[in-house]
């Protein structure tokens, strides 16, 4: 993550990770990395909607005797992956928020938390599940964005998926001063060349937001 980068109006944003320091400081457990126009209930709607749709990616049970390996990027305090690990899958997560990590780790075993970019995280296995939920679109910078993405990719075993969230779009829509959503498009163009395919798109069906699910399949 730089730490100025520039929005589709022009301007500059300083410190993107400043701001979410200080965000997931100043916000509950849900706001700070939900949507921070809704209240607490609507906010508690939102997770539960989302979790449930990886719930059906995924899969709510996992055998003791072969975990699925997930890794949660962009973990936030790390609310999806405490639920994952309770489903009994093995769950490492990272943020490049330490504040967000910070809190994370006080809520309990389960997840393996760490401190780490999207373009930085190393692990020596690769997982069944790599997923990002709402994350990829606040990275402005469209170097940035395809470094962190061609990284996840790279995590990603064969024939497990990578689920990253955005709209379902054919072009690029800017959402204020720090939302990028990218058309499929962009991320097939990212991602088929290295083995994996667009095979399902998901969207949350919540209010009015247009956002869901995008998995993508390693097939080699």
């Amino acid at each position: 993550m730089t730490d100025a980068v520039r929005t589709p109006a022009g301007t500059y944003t300083d410190a993107p990770l400043t701001y979410w320091d200080n965000r997931h400081r100043e916000r509950d457990d849900l706001a700070s990395g939900g949507h921070i126009g809704l209240d607490r209930p609507g906010n508690e709607i939102f997770y539960a909607i989302r979790l449930g749709q990886l719930l059906t990616l995924i899969g709510d049970l996992s055998s003791p005797a072969a975990p699925l390996f997930v890794l949660d990027a962009g973990c936030g305090k790390g609310h999806f992956a405490r639920s994952l690990a309770r489903c009994g899958h093995h769950v490492d997560a990272f943020d490049a928020s330490e504040e967000a990590v910070r809190h994370a780790r006080t809520t309990g075993g389960g997840p393996r938390y760490r401190v780490a970019a999207l373009d930085e995280w190393r692990s020596p296995w690769l997982y069944d599940v790599v997923m990002c939920v709402d994350v990829l679109f606040h990275v402005l910078d469209d170097a940035a964005w395809a470094a962190s993405l061609r990284n996840l990719a790279s995590l990603v075993r064969i024939t497990g998926r990578l689920i990253v969230t955005d709209e379902n779009t054919d072009e690029p829509v800017p959402r204020g001063d720090y939302i990028l959503h990218r058309p499929v498009a962009a991320y097939r163009a990212e991602l088929e060349p290295l083995g994996l395919s667009h095979t399902l798109f998901r969207p949350y069906g919540f209010r009015e937001n247009r956002v869901g699910f995008h998995v993508f399949t390693r097939t080699r």
